[in-house]
């Protein structure tokens, strides 16, 4: 049996579920599906064979919409799913008709059965809710898992900043429900404690022995008590309501920045994670994350000592998830492994030709750049470095381009007018076909740019192709230290890390 490798796949959850993961293999599933985020960031999949992948997703659209197929997945859970899910869609769609909240649960529906049918007999999942689906998404789990196998719904609580205009009670929770794959199996659930509050401790434990040790009388079954100790006591059990600080940028009462955060529109706190991968599993075991976004599952994972699969259809998140790792975890990083993203000039060819925007994306992190997302008009700018190479402490940047198609001397030209009016050191150009004689020509005449502190000469505009990259050649420019990405914060897995909030 070859040693196990963690892994991370670039694509549709469904497919890679499907093709990928074979039946009772995984120990715990968290996901976070998004509904209603205000990220665009996905683009729709396109399959190897060139046909559209069938969920034909945008995992950050700012809605679902009811479309083909849509009617095609309904048409599956119907005609060949289990029966309770097969009614229950039926009557769904009697009641919520053809709708964006009906394709929503239509995509779910189908990828919770393929959960069910990884999970292992002593699994263990946790879906996390957006509030506008949470109650139909509840039916949906009972229709899969099974009422009896259901164990609780979680309430994350958190603080935020008030919206006195709002006609509501402010929003302050959120929903994650704890199913697991069999209630009947010895499945994996280990009690959590958290210190008593000094209030409790005032209340309960309030005897004190000659040596001055707090305790607690307790009925003993038997009509009389005995004594509880404070200091023999684990602490209380965390019960179902979690209040756990969720992430701004900064810290929402003393406004210092938050280390974990990243800027992922949906990325979750260390600490929610912690608790789940605590509770459901144990060192080795395997914790998939469909969803995984910007890879805070995964990240926890590794630094539980856990064995991980992430998914996620855009490469935008499989780029950051990579960093985060690596920045995090350095040598100590277990051995991992990234599949569905192209291999080859081949597959890159597939790929822009099915989703320029995604090879873009691809082909940015292909060199550890930033995507960038322009607001309006394109500004020529497909990503972004920062780095410094001198005391200021302001950064220099180099500009990317991407390009898929047929490719001149003139857009050259248009990379330096970026540079000029961005105010930056370096262009890198990235370009799917062979540059041109003339469009190298025009890159030379740009000069270089030169860093004094290593007495260094870098060219000002760099062209390289795909198949550059695939030999393992990069941008050339001062990496004294880099600050492209939000700095993932450095990790130890020496021992068990206790709760990071």
């Amino acid at each position: 049996m070859s040693e196990w490798k963690n892994k991370l796949y670039f694509g549709d959850n469904l497919e890679i579920m499907r093709e990928y993961i074979p039946d009772e293999s995984v120990d715990l599933i968290y996901l976070d599906p998004p509904f209603k985020s205000n990220a665009t960031y996905n683009i729709l999949f396109e399959e190897k064979n060139g046909s559209k992948s069938r969920a034909q997703i945008k995992a950050f659209e700012d809605s679902w919409h009811w479309c083909i197929e849509s009617e095609k997945e309904y048409l599956e859970l119907v005609e060949t799913g289990p029966k309770g899910i097969a009614d229950l869609m039926q009557s769904m769609r009697g009641f919520l008709g053809a709708n964006d909240m009906m394709a929503y649960l239509v995509m779910m529906a189908i990828r919770l059965l393929e959960m069910k049918r990884i999970l292992k007999e002593t699994g263990s999942i946790y879906l996390h809710c957006d509030p506008t689906a949470s109650h139909y998404l509840k039916l949906v789990m009972d229709a899969i898992f099974g009422g009896i196998n259901y164990r609780n719904e979680i309430a994350w609580c958190y603080t935020g900043r008030e919206h006195p205009k709002t006609s509501f009670f402010p929003t302050r929770h959120q929903i994650i429900f704890y199913y697991v794959k069999d209630v009947n199996s010895n499945f994996t659930f280990n009690k959590l404690f958290r210190e008593y509050d000094k209030e409790y401790v005032e209340l309960y434990f309030n005897h004190k022995d000659k040596a001055g040790r707090l305790y607690q009388l307790q009925p003993d079954g038997k009509g009389g008590r005995y004594r509880q100790y404070l200091d023999e006591t684990e602490g209380i059990r965390i019960p179902d309501w979690w209040e756990i600080k969720p992430l701004h940028g900064k810290d929402y009462y003393t406004m210092q920045k938050e280390a974990e955060y990243l800027g992922y529109p949906t990325q979750k706190p260390e600490a929610l994670l912690t608790r789940i991968i605590k509770a459901s599993s144990n060192e080795g075991h395997i914790i998939l994350d469909p969803f995984c976004g910007c890879g805070t599952t995964i990240t926890v994972a590794e630094e539980l000592k856990r064995k991980w699969i992430g998914i996620d259809i855009t490469y935008l998140a499989v780029s950051l998830m990579r960093y985060r790792l690596e920045r995090a975890f350095k040598e100590m990083l277990s051995p991992y492994e990234v599949i569905g993203d192209p291999k080859d000039l081949k597959s890159a060819e597939a790929l822009a030709k099915g989703d320029r925007s995604e090879f873009e994306r691809w082909a940015v992190g292909m060199i550890k750049a930033m995507p960038y997302k322009p607001k309006g008009a394109d500004s020529g700018i497909d990503g972004y470095i920062y780095f410094h190479d001198d005391t200021s402490g302001k950064a220099k940047e180099v500009i990317i381009q991407v390009k898929s198609g047929h490719v001149g001397s003139s857009q050259i030209r248009d990379l330096k007018g970026v540079l000029e009016r961005e105010k930056a050191q370096i262009g890198g150009f990235i370009t799917l076909q062979e540059p041109t004689r003339e469009m190298i020509k025009e890159a030379a005449t740009a000069g270089f740019y030169e860093c004094k502190v290593q007495n260094k000469q870098y060219p000002k505009i760099q062209i390289l192709t795909i198949e550059d990259l695939f030999n393992g050649k990069t941008l050339e420019y001062p990496r004294l230290r880099e600050t492209t990405f939000k700095q993932a914060e450095r990790k130890t897995k020496e021992g068990n890390p206790g709760e990071l909030f």
